[in-house]
């Protein structure tokens, strides 16, 4: 008796799943579920692919101006600047007008000035930046007609009342980074290294004085 009641469900069940479905289809959907999962699997993934790519974009363009958007037109323009020297660098390289080691050197030293900009935009929180020169140790003599030593260079040190020495940035190589002093600092660079006011009006030619004081004392 159990074995008949349970041949009459399994009777009622084929016939409940086969009236849902067109005939025949019943026997072979394990088949084709099993053709067509590697297909689903595969539009599974170029769908995440595309709905990712997006995404990912975006966030690195939220992340190319995270470094511009805190700060002021100044900065702002010089950071374009360098993006500017680096797209003409890949151009440049692109179109075999220069080196391989020539593009390596240029893109390090404009990431080398980008690093520095940003250090000195952050610490001052001024919409300021002074004239920036990145050279490498071989390249002081683009500078300086005597070259100083690397080695005995210090952070802050003014050389030639030219150049202020800010430290090194390691990019690739070792740039050593100067900023060139505005006409104001310059000048009073030479005020301060300037003789004393006495002996700027005696050497100015006012000994007039000086001289009439040692004829009339006895």
């Amino acid at each position: 008796m159990a074995q008949l009641n349970v041949a009459a469900n399994t009777l009622q069940l084929k016939y409940s799943c086969n009236r849902s479905l067109p005939w025949g289809l019943w026997g072979i959907i394990p088949e084709v579920m099993r053709n067509s999962l590697s297909k689903i699997s595969a539009v599974i993934l170029v769908v995440s692919v595309l709905w990712l790519t997006p995404t990912s974009t975006a966030g690195q363009s939220r992340d190319d101006r995270g470094d511009e958007e805190p700060f002021g037109p100044v900065v702002r323009a010089y950071l374009g600047y360098l993006k500017n020297e680096q797209e003409v660098v890949d151009d440049r390289v692109s179109r075999r007008e220069v080196s391989q080691a020539y593009y390596r050197r240029n893109s390090n030293r404009i990431r080398a000035l980008r690093q520095m900009a940003l250090r000195i935009a952050r610490e001052s929180r001024n919409d300021y930046l002074p004239e920036l020169e990145a050279v490498s140790r071989d390249e002081m003599g683009l500078l300086f007609e005597r070259p100083p030593r690397p080695e005995a260079l210090r952070e802050g040190e003014v050389l030639r009342r030219t150049f202020r020495f800010l430290g090194v940035v390691r990019s690739g190589e070792s740039f050593y980074i100067f900023a060139r002093l505005d006409p104001y600092e310059q000048s009073e660079l030479n005020e301060r290294a300037s003789p004393e006011p006495a002996l700027r009006e005696i050497k100015s030619g006012n000994t007039e004085l000086i001289r009439a004081k040692r004829v009339t004392s006895p």
